[in-house]
């Protein structure tokens, strides 16, 4: 929790109370579903929850902004920025069933009203969002492609529609398969702790 306040400090009560009780519910349900590596969760806060959270370093999302969460997970970035935008909607969705269950407990324990977890592959979906947001599910030029017609084109956020993509090392390849104009930011810009070193954001607004 200390490394959460370090970042961002004027959280309420109530988003404190939630962040601290992430360790022990992600310990509990890992026990029984393994959602996190067993070396990352005596990390979770930095590796997991701070890393969701630097999405909210680049957009600070406004209440009613619609957010889908592609290969969820555990719930990340979903459930730290759902806990951060109390007034955001987020649609938390992954293939795997036993992934979305600790999803859907995870949120439910916290109380968070502002999150639906779904079994789901994206093609599936029917709707459209302001952004989509995802840590490292494949390559971006065919998540690109996936995404192309799952985002509104219009929005009320200080920057353009898009899709937040985390991930880390050289992207350089990978960034030269895409045409769409993007932005790379460096996390450690954002964060000291070495885990961010290598780790990046990748903003690509909407066509």
């Amino acid at each position: 929790m200390d490394l959460i306040l370090k970042y961002f400090p004027n959280l309420t009560a109530e988003q404190q109370e939630r962040f601290a009780a992430l360790d022990g519910l992600y310990r509990d349900w890992n026990a029984k579903i393994n959602v996190i590596s067993r070396q990352d969760i005596d990390a979770l806060y930095e590796k997991h929850v701070l890393h969701s959270l630097s999405i909210a370093k680049i957009v600070n999302f406004k209440p009613g902004t619609e957010i889908l969460d592609v290969g969820t997970g555990g719930g990340f970035p979903g459930i730290p920025l759902a806990i951060l935008f109390p007034m955001v909607d987020f649609h938390l969705v992954d293939s795997i069933g036993k992934k979305i269950k600790v999803v859907q407990e995870v949120a439910s324990a916290l109380g968070l009203q502002n999150v639906k977890a779904e079994q789901a592959r994206v093609e599936q979906l029917s709707t459209t969002y302001d952004f989509v947001i995802s840590r490292a599910v494949t390559r971006l030029k065919p998540f690109l492609g996936w995404m192309r017609y799952k985002i509104h084109k219009s929005g009320n956020n200080d920057r353009p529609n898009g899709v937040l993509y985390l991930k880390g090392g050289d992207l350089s390849e990978e960034l030269s398969e895409i045409t769409d104009r993007y932005r790379v930011y460096d996390l450690s810009d954002y964060f000291e702790e070495p885990f961010f070193e290598t780790k990046k954001l990748i903003y690509i607004p909407k066509k």
